[in-house]
């Protein structure tokens, strides 16, 4: 019994955490999510401030999501009824959170290795048109080695 809520507990928390994540951070959201984080900080009322709030944040919209999905599985952890419903909750939020938290880690390795060998291309490309010979007073010559790293 407590074997297969662990499993549904790892297995449940991707869709909470997959559909959380793209509404808060994803391009197809980028308008009414910009319009969320407008309305949450210039909003003149403070309740509605914090509902606008809500979408922009993976961590606070993940409490609505698990709650949807508790609603249609029924998913409870450790105890029956509302006792292990809250505990299931605070759970898939919990590792929900985590696996948001791995992607976005992911996420930044994958652009940093991307901006490093773009930035080696760039080294490349200059060296190689510093070691090709260039005319000057009609004479082929060798352009002059510097430090490339201060010309990018």
């Amino acid at each position: 019994m407590i074997g297969t809520q662990v499993i549904w507990l790892f297995i449940l928390a991707i869709p909470i955490a997959c559909i959380s994540w793209t509404v808060t951070h994803e391009e197809i959201f980028a308008e009414p999510r910009n319009y969320c984080i407008t309305q949450s900080k210039e909003n003149r009322w403070l309740l509605l401030r914090k509902c606008f709030y809500l979408f922009t944040c993976e961590y606070c919209f993940s409490h609505y999501v698990t709650i949807f999905f508790l609603s249609i599985t029924g998913y409870t952890l450790l105890l029956p009824g509302w006792k292990g419903w809250l505990i299931g909750g605070f759970a898939l939020v919990w590792v929900a959170n985590f696996y948001m938290s791995l992607f976005a880690l992911l996420r930044q390795a994958i652009k940093a290795e991307k901006t490093k060998i773009d930035l080696d291309k760039k080294i490349i490309e200059k060296e190689e048109l510093r070691n090709k010979p260039a005319l000057f007073n009609g004479k082929r010559t060798l352009l002059k080695k510097t430090d490339h790293w201060k010309d990018i």
